[in-house]
This record gives structure tokens, C-alpha cells and sequence, in this order.
């Protein structure tokens, strides 16, 4: 998982299939979600996933409209195509159908 900031978020995002989480240090299910985390990247290898942190880029989580963490955004050269929002993303399984869903091509919001 590539950790991106402020100052290099557009350009991740930019080119090519992206997976970017909003963390945050003090969220309890992110730490518990970054276990998985190892083994989505090596299952969906389409997409390249990356973390940022909301405490130290919120003017890139109000301009996204990220209201809670995680939330998982999903991007394909610059333009989001799906969106998991934290009260979803707090389970496994729904980030597993999340990832499933943009893998095989369908915008998801």
C-alpha cells in the first residue's frame, strides 16, 4: 500500500486503476482492516491501492466529500469511479464486493 499525501495525491490518482482509502491514525477499523490489506493488493492487481491519512490532508477529504474513515474511492485515470463510504467499510466483506464490483468494470457509489 503506497502512502500518498496531499501534495502527491492528484498525480497517483492520474493515471491508471486506483484504490485510495481515507485513514486516519486514531481509527480503530483501519488499523484493523490494514491486515487484509496485503492480500487485496496481491488478489486485485488491476488497481494499484494507496492510504491517506484525513488528519494530514483534509482540504483532499472535503474536496473528495469524505465524511468518515475508512472510505475507500475508487479511480480510473483521474475520474472516480466507485465509492465505499465508512459505514460500509468496516467489513471485510464489503470491501471484498467493492472490489469485485470495480474489477469487473461496474461504477459503484
Amino acid at each position: 500500500m503506497e502512502k500518498i499525501d496531499k501534495v502527491s495525491f492528484n498525480h497517483f490518482i492520474s493515471e491508471g486503476q486506483k484504490v485510495v482509502e481515507f485513514i486516519a491514525g486514531w481509527c480503530v477499523d483501519c488499523k484493523r482492516i490494514a491486515f487484509s490489506m496485503p492480500a487485496w493488493e496481491e488478489e486485485y492487481t488491476s488497481f494499484r491501492f494507496g492510504e491517506i491519512d484525513v488528519d494530514e490532508a483534509r482540504e483532499i477529504a472535503e474536496s473528495r466529500d469524505v465524511k468518515g474513515v475508512p472510505t475507500f474511492i475508487a479511480f480510473r485515470d483521474g475520474r472516480e469511479i466507485g465509492r465505499l463510504h465508512s459505514k460500509e467499510a468496516k467489513k471485510e466483506e464489503n470491501i471484498e464486493a467493492f472490489l469485485d464490483r470495480i474489477t469487473e468494470g461496474v461504477t459503484c457509489s
